[in-house]
């Protein structure tokens, strides 16, 4: 197939291209800039100039395609509300794009929107209260796309997705524990993150580009929950550091803007998705990752 993936240079897109590479697809990268464009054609795919803003490139790149991944996403939580609606506009346009052609459609949610304090599965839809519920109407707006005769589904990804290259919470919490000389989790440290390792994920967005029926939701779920007080203690072995617990009433202070992030409790299931796909998960687990200690170089 030929796959037009945007967010191709990302963390994880660029593991969802090498993996569609390497199981024989051609792949177009969406490009915002000349290092974009050279990072793809090195990794051996084509680039297309464009951005998430530029909804004449999503369409095109959408319309030469057989299928399309959606990984891009604007990652600055100052301007959340902005983001989602850009994301919301990129799946629309894509979307039409796609119409009546039952190719694939793969977009990225959050494990995050769904009902916190319980085991999340597939079927249960986001909460349109959480606190990303910005983010939220992106799903029923994917999965309103099968009606209109385009092969879409959903892939919701967990709080950590980790391994080398991981710019995203883990090495955050890590920052933030070499500032405050303490490694600190929020109250008891029961609540729980699922994780899965970037390339255990894109494996998956290869399988449901390849095989997932119209309307489908998968889990991109390795671990289905650790309790974030491991995860602190593990960053407080590598870097030598006291582990503490932080109050909930202090945790904006200490965490700052991760702070909320650090605090949700969503463990959530995959065993529909890997009943459905067949997908399995080798790769390390996070605590094992972290272990590795390649994040603390």
């Amino acid at each position: 197939m030929r796959v037009f993936v945007t967010g191709a240079t990302g963390f994880i897109g660029s593991a969802v291209v090498q993996e569609l590479i390497g199981a024989g697809h051609q792949v177009v990268g969406l490009a915002r800039s000349p290092a974009a464009v050279a990072a793809l054609q090195a990794a051996g795919a084509e680039a297309l100039s464009g951005s998430l803003d530029d909804l004449a490139s999503l369409q095109q790149g959408a319309r030469e395609a057989d299928g399309v991944i959606h990984t891009a996403f604007v990652h600055d939580f100052t301007q959340f509300a902005a983001s989602c609606q850009t994301d919301i506009q990129a799946i629309t346009a894509m979307g039409d794009a796609l119409a009546s052609s039952n190719k694939p459609l793969v977009i990225t949610s959050g494990i995050g929107l769904l009902q916190q304090g319980r085991l999340g599965t597939e079927r249960d839809a986001v909460d349109m209260q959480s606190a990303g519920r910005l983010r939220a109407p992106s799903e029923p707006l994917t999965l309103a796309l099968a009606a209109r005769g385009v092969r879409a589904s959903i892939i919701r990804l967990p709080p950590s997705v980790h391994g080398d290259g991981d710019h995203g919470f883990v090495p955050a919490l890590i920052a933030i524990a070499r500032q405050q000389g303490v490694s600190g989790y929020i109250g008891d440290g029961s609540n729980h993150w699922p994780a899965v390792h970037r390339l255990d994920a894109a494996k998956l967005y290869r399988l449901a580009l390849e095989q997932a029926p119209a309307g489908s939701v998968f889990h991109g779920v390795a671990e289905q929950g650790i309790a974030t007080r491991e995860i602190a203690q593990v960053i407080g072995q590598q870097l030598n550091l006291p582990v503490t617990s932080v109050a909930a009433e202090h945790a904006a202070e200490h965490f700052t803007w991760l702070a909320h992030f650090f605090a949700m409790d969503v463990p959530a299931s995959s065993s529909l998705t890997r009943t459905t796909l067949g997908w399995q998960t080798l790769q390390p687990t996070l605590l094992q990752d972290l272990q590795q200690g390649h994040y603390f170089n």
